[in-house]
C-alpha cells in the first residue's frame, strides 16, 4: 500500500497549499520541503528546487493506520505487526502500525546504528564498567566482569547474538559517557530517521513505561540501520567466538550464538524466502518480538515485524504467514 501516514501527509500538505492544489508539477516548487535539511531538524528548504531535493518518503514504505492482510493469518496472536517490501516501496501486511509499543531487545539496532555511526574503528578496545554488568540474574547477558577489556567489535557482537544487555550499556557508556546521555542521542537519531512516534531511555530495551516505539518506527530504524554493511553483517552471523582480556590480564574466550530461531535451524523460513537476520526481543510486558530481513523468491528484499506475540511458537507462525501470503 502507497499513502501518506500523519507527518507525511502534514508535510505534502503544506506544499499543496503552496501550489493551490493537487497535480502540480513538483519540479515547479519554489521552496520545497526537506526533512532532512540538518540530521536535527524539519524545515523547508530556501534555496534548491523541488527537482533537486530527495524527499523524505522517497524511497520508504508509508501507509495509513489500516489493517492489511490480518484476515489471511492469526493475526490475533500478536499485538502489531508489519511487512515492508524494500523494491516495490510498499507496505504488504499491516496491524497496529503506529501503536505504542514495548521494543523488548529489537532496541539494540537502534544501539548498534549509533555505535557504528559514532565509532570509527570497531578495534577500539573498551574497559567494561562496574554499571554494565549491574544486571539482573534473569537477564540477558554476555557474562561480562567489570575491568575487561574488550573490543567494539566484540561487544556488537554480543549485543546482537547473544543479546547482551551488559554489551548495551558498556557501548553506551563509551560512546556517550553515560546511558542517560546515550539515550537522549538514541531519541535524537530516531527522530533523524523520522520515528517520531518512539522514546528511548536505555540502550537495551529492559522494561520502562518510557520506553516505547511502533512497528513503523522500527522499521524505519532497522531500514536505516541495513545501509551499513557491517550492521547487515552482525544480524546474519549464526555464531561469534570472542577473545578479550579481564581484570586479572588473563585471557577469556566464549561463542556466542544468536537467538534468531532462523539462523538456529530451530525454524524454518517459507519456501522462496531467504533470511538474512534479525533481532529478536523478549520480556514480560513487550511479549515475544522479532524484527527480520529477508529476500523473496524474485529476490525483492523484505522488512517484516511482529510485536508483542503472545509466545514463541506463535511469533514464528505469525512471521511466516506475513511472509508466505504477503510478501511474494
Amino acid at each position: 500500500m502507497k499513502c501518506t501516514n500523519k507527518l507525511i501527509g502534514i508535510l505534502l500538505a503544506a506544499s499543496l497549499l503552496m501550489t493551490g492544489g493537487c497535480g502540480t508539477d513538483a519540479s515547479a516548487l519554489e521552496t520545497p520541503y526537506d526533512i532532512y535539511q540538518t540530521t536535527q531538524t524539519v524545515g523547508l528548504s530556501q534555496t534548491e528546487t523541488a527537482a533537486e531535493k530527495t524527499y523524505f518518503a522517497s524511497d520508504l514504505c508509508v501507509a495509513e493506520n489500516v489493517s492489511i492482510g490480518t484476515d489471511g493469518t492469526h493475526s490475533e496472536v500478536a499485538e502489531g505487526a508489519g511487512t515492508f517490501n524494500l523494491a516495490t516501496n510498499s507496505v504488504v501486511y499491516a496491524k497496529n502500525l503506529f501503536e505504542k509499543l514495548y521494543p523488548a531487545s529489537t532496541t539494540k539496532i537502534l544501539t548498534a546504528y549509533i555505535a557504528l555511526k559514532y565509532c570509527d574503528d570497531l578495534d577500539t578496545l573498551v574497559t567494561v564498567s562496574e554499571n554494565a554488568v549491574d544486571q539482573a540474574s534473569d537477564s540477558s547477558v554476555c557474562n561480562l566482569k567489570a575491568g575487561d577489556v574488550i573490543s567494539m567489535r566484540d561487544l556488537l557482537y554480543g549485543l546482537m547474538l547473544r543479546s547482551g544487555n551488559d554489551a548495551a550499556v558498556a557501548i553506551a557508556e563509551y560512546i556517550s559517557g553515560d546511558v542517560d546521555s546515550f539515550a537522549a542521542l538514541m531519541n535524537e537519531e530516531a527522530t533523524a530517521i523520522g520515528a517520531t512516534r518512539s522514546h528511548f531511555v536505555n540502550p537495551n530495551g529492559l522494561p520502562d513505561e518510557n520506553h516505547y516505539t511502533t512497528v513503523y518506527d522500527m522499521y524505519l530504524i532497522f531500514n536505516r540501520a541495513l545501509e551499513n554493511e557491517t550492521f547487515v553483517d552482525l544480524i546474519s552471523t549464526k555464531s561469534y567466538d570472542t577473545a578479550y582480556t579481564n581484570a586479572q590480564g588473563e585471557l577469556e574466550e566464549h561463542t556466542w550464538e544468536n537467538t534468531n530461531q532462523y539462523l538456529t535451524g530451530a525454524t524454518e523460513a517459507p519456501e522462496g524466502f531467504t533470511v538474512v537476520g534479525g533481532k529478536t526481543g523478549t520480556t514480560g510486558d513487550a511479549g515475544y518480538c522479532l524484527v527480520l530481513y529477508s529476500y523473496n523468491a524474485a529476490n525483492q528484499p523484505i522488512i517484516s515485524i511482529v510485536f508483542k506475540a503472545d509466545g514463541r511458537s506463535n511469533l514464528y507462525l505469525l512471521m511466516n504467514e506475513m511472509l508466505a501470503g504477503y510478501a511474494n
